[in-house]
């Protein structure tokens, strides 16, 4: 996402790597205003718990490689953006794009 202009951190820019408690994640994610993208539930369950992260990207597309999840990344991309400009909760699969509220 960085090649399309946008400012990214991967848990492995952090000083406990992947080791990173969720909620010093969601911490960094409201302090910085970043969307959250991830595969991990536990981040869905916290927002329709307490609405953190304030914005959410949750891959749902089963085991696919890095490769293939780009590139269904780049090709919605444009979706996604424009889905967060009014939404808060965006799922995607490899066949889906849902936007939930």
């Amino acid at each position: 996402m960085e090649a399309a202009g946008h400012d990214t951190k991967h848990t492995l820019d952090l000083p406990l790597r992947n080791r990173t408690p969720d909620n010093d994640i969601l911490d960094l994610a409201e302090k910085e205003t970043r969307i959250v993208v991830t595969k991990d539930d536990d981040f869905v369950q916290s927002y329709l718990v307490t609405g953190k992260p304030a914005k959410l990207l949750f891959v749902a597309t089963g085991n696919i490689s890095n490769n293939e999840l780009e590139k269904l990344v780049q090709a919605n991309l444009k979706k996604i953006e424009e889905a967060f400009e009014e939404h808060h909760f965006i799922e995607i699969g490899q066949d889906i794009l849902a936007i939930h509220e």
